[in-house]
């Protein structure tokens, strides 16, 4: 006891010490991803102390909320304490004993005063919302930097989200993530509000999920051989005797941790088990419910097309695949299922003699019908586990002649319930389509939310699929495209980015990617429409970046090429803007055909050149050279 107590002291005193040496700091403009519904700043302000005190009111302290947002307080280099009423806070909980109806299950309201700061709302999750808001008023690098006080504007932000469905995607089946780097995902989820984690955790690369009841599964089909000492798209397949090593599963008490953790933060976890296409590793482990001998393996790099297919005619497939789900079900509280359903290769149906007998048994109309069966099977099995299942939009049977936002075509699978969620990804018009048939759809179209894809000029950037999507574009995404009918857009619960991860094998490379432009995707997820602003928003995720270095986030700094906008002046010269997404941007140019560099001329603002001139161009950003010199020819 006595060399506790020496050890104590001096503890104290350098936590005492800590709190006095630190510095002072005014914060100034508000500025909130996602950009809240209603905000106003006004004249005073208020100082927050190193040593907070915490009152929580209608809620336990002990609860999972309150302990969380004591333990990112000291995060902060505070030391807050706990007191019992709001009268003697610096910061007050408070959960409503009267529904406030404006704020909904996941609105809050947050007030800063000159006597403190006081967030209130109808549930814990809304407390959650409102502390993250809070987190942004203070300064960005908080988490890097001990202040003795930090002065903050007096304001009042009212706030809940457009739609109740705000997600992110994390395939770990191509590249296995561990449960550190998941949980970093959920904390930078949960710093802007997002709340589901699609967790993608089987697909032909690799099986993730714990089988006690098919161990072949993590034994054979969560390994495949390592290529990852060379890029994704030149893997050579695995020679013959050469051990499978790459790879892992998580086990049952890992996955409890995440979905605990992820509870604390206001965020479901919903898992994928990917049918009845995607399933190399299931046959490489379990090859009798193929529906041929083809000796399957677990996929190493590009695979395509996907032609292993469980086979539908086969009766065990359908008591393997209730045994799984029923596995996962288990596992997961969360009520919904994803059961994947995309880019499901029938040429071996076709070929299959059980799978045709099955198709002229249940009076189908081919194998597109054939799936539907199967997706009906599997939905009126989780149903019965209470769960609701989601599908990548071909679980609805449409195919692409079949979509448009005016014919009127709604859902044409007669096996799947209307409760049945789609997922749509090859654009908007499928997820309207089943939007008309009654069914909830959650929208991430490609050339938006795909967040694979490269977000700035390919030379400059590592490895990616392909395609491009930059900041502002992911910022033009809707869920609701204009002219929607109100009928439709009320089934439209929300939307997600996707982070699939064929060319993302490490965690730094995974933030690279999803970072900024999830929160592109959380503004317009949470935002109404009207409040949006692409200007102010490229300026606020410059104090973003900011806090996600503190936080050890990696993240891509934007695309720096340049973008111009021509206005006549007459008949040989044209007037040239030109900016770039990234706010703060040094643009240097010349018009003699020469190089630029720095000691070039400028860009201030627009600017009258002649038809025909040649213009070049170097950003620079941060003082960096960020891109390869651009030439234009003005027409």
């Amino acid at each position: 006891m006595q060399t506790v107590r020496r050890l104590a002291v001096p503890l104290l005193v350098v936590l005492i010490l800590a709190t006095a040496c630190g510095r002072s700091v005014t914060v100034g403009d508000v500025s909130v991803v996602p950009e809240p519904v209603f905000c106003v700043q006004k004249e005073g302000t208020f100082t927050l102390r190193g040593n907070p005190r915490l009152s929580v009111q209608g809620f336990g302290q002990n609860s999972p909320t309150a302990k969380y947002i004591m333990k990112s307080l000291r995060s902060a280099h505070m030391h807050p304490s706990l007191v019992p009423t709001s009268s003697e806070a610096d910061i007050s909980l408070v959960l409503n004993d009267t529904v406030n109806s404006e704020i909904g299950t996941e609105g809050y309201l947050l007030e800063v005063r000159n006597g403190g700061i006081r967030i209130s709302a109808n549930s814990e999750t809304g407390l959650l919302y409102g502390y993250q808001t809070l987190v942004q008023l203070l300064p960005a690098d908080v988490l890097k930097t001990t202040y003795r006080s930090i002065t903050m504007p007096e304001c009042t932000i009212l706030d809940y989200p457009r739609f109740a469905w705000r997600g992110v995607m994390l395939d770990v089946s191509r590249h296995f993530f561990n449960v550190k780097h998941v949980k970093k995902v959920l904390d930078v989820m949960a710093t802007y509000k997002m709340n589901k984690l699609h967790w993608h955790l089987t697909d032909d690369h690799g099986w993730r999920l714990p089988s006690e009841k098919y161990p072949q599964l993590n034994t054979v089909g969560s390994w495949r051989v390592d290529r990852d000492d060379v890029p994704w798209g030149k893997a050579e397949p695995a020679r013959e005797g050469e051990r499978a090593t790459y790879g892992g599963y998580y086990s049952k008490e890992e996955i409890a941790d995440v979905i605990r953790y992820a509870a604390d933060r206001g965020i479901e976890v919903i898992p994928e088990v990917e049918l009845p296409g995607h399933v190399s590793a299931v046959l490489a482990a379990m090859p009798q419910l193929a529906c041929d001998d083809y000796p399957y393996e677990v996929a190493i790099g590009p695979y395509w097309p996907p032609k292993a297919i469980l086979c539908a005619g086969n009766d065990s497939t359908l008591t393997v695949l209730y045994d799984l789900l029923d596995e996962v079900c288990d596992l997961f509280p969360s009520k919904y299922i994803h059961i994947g359903g995309d880019e499901a290769w029938k040429d071996n149906w076709e070929a299959c003699a059980k799978c045709q007998r099955r198709i002229r048994a249940e009076h189908l109309d081919g194998e597109e019908q054939l799936q539907s069966w199967l997706v009906g099977k599997v939905q009126q099995h989780l149903a019965e586990r209470g769960k609701t299942i989601i599908g990548w939009d071909e679980i609805m049977g449409l195919k692409k002649e079949g979509w448009s936002m005016d014919n009127g075509v709604s859902e044409t699978n007669p096996f799947v319930t209307d409760d049945a969620v789609v997922l749509s990804w090859r654009g908007y018009e499928p997820g309207l389509a089943a939007a008309r048939g009654g069914h909830p759809v959650i929208m991430c179209p490609t050339e938006y939310c795909y967040v694979d894809y490269y977000q700035a000029d390919p030379r400059y950037q590592p490895a990616s699929i392909g395609g491009l999507v930059t900041l502002s574009k992911a910022y033009g995404f809707d869920p609701v495209p204009e002219g929607t009918p109100a009928a439709v857009a009320r089934n439209v619960i929300g939307g997600q980015c996707n982070l699939w991860a064929e060319y993302i094998n490490t965690p730094q490379h995974a933030e690279y990617m999803l970072l900024p432009r999830m929160l592109a995707t959380a503004e317009c997820l949470w935002t109404p429409r009207d409040n949006k602003d692409w200007n102010r928003f490229r300026r606020k995720v410059e104090v973003q970046k900011d806090r996600l270095h503190a936080k050890g986030y990696n993240y891509c700094e934007g695309s720096f090429t340049p973008h111009f906008t021509a206005r006549r002046v007459d008949d040989n010269t044209m007037n040239i803007s030109i900016s770039t997404e990234v706010p703060n941007t040094y643009i240097f140019y010349t018009t003699d055909l020469s190089t630029p560099t720095r000691e070039s001329l400028i860009y201030i603002g627009p600017i009258n050149l002649e038809r025909g001139t040649h213009i070049k161009i170097l950003p620079v950003y941060k003082d960096i050279e960020r891109d390869s010199v651009y030439e234009f020819l003005i027409k």
